[in-house]
C-alpha cells in the first residue's frame, strides 16, 4: 500500500539540506580509521570503535531519511494554501498576542525551530484548518488555543 508523498515547505527543505550537509561533513571528518588487523587492542579501544560505528550508522540513517524526505517533497509539489497540511506555512496568534510563522513538516530539524512536525500536538491540531479558525490542542501542560491567521505566506497584521 503506497502512500502519496507529502509536500515540503521551503523552510523545511532549507533546514533539512543544511542538516544533511552538516551530517555529510561530520561523516567525512569522523570516518573510522582502518585498524591494523595485527593489533590486539584493548576493550576500551573496542568500545570506542563500537561507539564510532554506532554514530556513523546513525549519521547514515539520518542522511538517508533526509534524502528520501527531500525527494518525496519534490515529487509532491507545492503545499496547499487553502487548508493546513504537511508542508504548509502558517501564521498563528497565541492568546498572549504573540505571533509565530511556523512550517508543518514530517521531519523536525534542530537547525530550524520554526519547523513543527505533523505528529506534534499543535501540528496535529492544525491539520485541515483554514485561515480564521481557532484551533484547540492539548500539551503536557494542558489545553491551549491558537488563532490561525494565514495558510501560505506570513499573514497580515490585522485579525480575521
Amino acid at each position: 500500500m503506497s502512500q502519496e508523498p507529502e509536500p515540503i515547505s521551503a523552510a523545511e527543505r532549507r533546514a533539512l539540506e543544511r542538516e544533511r550537509d552538516a551530517l555529510r561533513a561530520a561523516r567525512a571528518t569522523d570516518a573510522p580509521a582502518p585498524q591494523d588487523s595485527d593489533q590486539a587492542g584493548d576493550r576500551a579501544d573496542d568500545a570506542n570503535e563500537s561507539e564510532r560505528i554506532d554514530e556513523a550508522t546513525h549519521i547514515e540513517v539520518r542522511i538517508d531519511e533526509i534524502t528520501q524526505r527531500l525527494r518525496d517533497g519534490e515529487r509532491a509539489g507545492l503545499p496547499s494554501v487553502n487548508a493546513v497540511g504537511t508542508g504548509s506555512t502558517v501564521t498563528v496568534r497565541f492568546p498572549d498576542g504573540d505571533r509565530a510563522t511556523l512550517h508543518l513538516a514530517l521531519l523536525s530539524s534542530e537547525r530550524d525551530p520554526t519547523l513543527i512536525t505533523t505528529d506534534s500536538p499543535l501540528g496535529q491540531a492544525l491539520l485541515g484548518h483554514e485561515a480564521g479558525d481557532r484551533v484547540d490542542y492539548t500539551t503536557p501542560d494542558g489545553r491551549r488555543t491558537v488563532h490561525l491567521l494565514s495558510v501560505g505566506e506570513p499573514g497580515p497584521e490585522n485579525d480575521h
